[in-house]
């Protein structure tokens, strides 16, 4: 996934001082997999957080210009918040796998899961997982653009708002392959888990304001963004507002760091009005830093 800016010495470097924090290669293990062991969330959170800071330190390093905001989505905001200088990288990297370990930990495997429904609105789909229910948790845990919102819970609960969605008129309705059902009631317990550990975790003043996941808003004191990362673990990603926000206070373009360009697509389909290019490799990276 990183093979794109591989020969750029800031990424590794990047990589190195994650791996040296974690007491295991992370480069290696992009390199060599098993695919089965970079999908275990103990390893995919580190990783993903890692990508996104090596492509935003290697902006820097080619005099790429500072944001006005930043954000990050679910985990993603973890790699906004070491950008804004909020977190300092190498607790941010152990924080993460905590936060993954303490979240697999909550639900046994087989209990959860996650959907994707496409072609139903916020409102419509809060009404299907209120029928689906009958007793057990799903609700929405992502609400990525209009259309698109994954929903998470118990399986039998998330299988039920699947038909409900559906027969209510969703185009499609997808379970996903993840290993635990983020961003829903069920994940409470990991949150207060993850409450301690923050309680001993740097938190310092944004340097760049970071637009977050849970409550869309750009908090400065350390109480207050500790708070907001314990309950973004059990609370949707509102991406769509997200976006909006942005817009709305005066942001005119939106550049994805990392490998991918998924979130580049959601936010076209959010606010079609912004510029949106998402830095996919080592030489898209240089371009925009000079025209920048």
């Amino acid at each position: 996934m990183m093979a794109p800016y591989g020969e750029l010495p800031t990424v590794r470097d990047t990589f190195a001082e994650a791996s040296e924090a974690l007491g295991q290669d992370l480069w290696q293990m992009l390199v060599d997999g098993p695919a089965e062991t970079i999908n275990q969330t103990v390893n995919t959170q580190p990783i993903m957080l890692t990508a996104g800071v090596a492509v935003w330190r290697a902006w820097l390093a080619q005099g790429g210009a500072t944001p006005d905001m930043v954000a990050g989505h679910s985990l993603g905001e973890y790699s906004a918040l070491v950008a804004a200088g909020v977190l300092q990288f190498a607790d941010a990297v152990q924080l993460v796998r905590f936060r993954a370990q303490v979240m697999q930990d909550a639900v046994a495997v087989g209990e959860g899961a996650m959907a994707a429904v496409l072609g139903l609105e916020p409102e419509e789909i809060d009404a299907a997982c209120s029928e689906a229910a009958q007793g057990e948790v799903v609700s929405a845990a992502n609400l990525n653009s209009p259309g698109q919102i994954v929903i998470a819970g118990h399986v039998a609960a998330v299988e039920r708002a699947m038909a409900v969605c559906t027969a209510r008129g969703a185009k499609r309705a997808v379970l996903l392959p993840v290993s635990a059902p983020f961003h829903c009631a069920l994940m409470k317990p990991a949150a207060e888990r993850l409450r301690e550990r923050l309680a001993g975790v740097a938190i310092a003043t944004p340097k760049i304001p970071v637009l977050n996941n849970v409550d869309v808003a750009t908090p400065a004191d350390a109480d207050a963004i500790r708070d907001a990362l314990v309950r973004q673990a059990f609370s949707p990603v509102r991406w769509i507002e997200t976006i909006r926000r942005m817009h709305a206070d005066g942001i005119e373009a939106v550049y994805e760091f990392g490998p991918g360009k998924v979130l580049a697509g959601l936010v076209r389909r959010i606010e079609g009005s912004l510029a949106i290019e998402a830095v996919i490799d080592a030489a898209r990276l240089q371009q925009v830093a000079a025209q920048l």
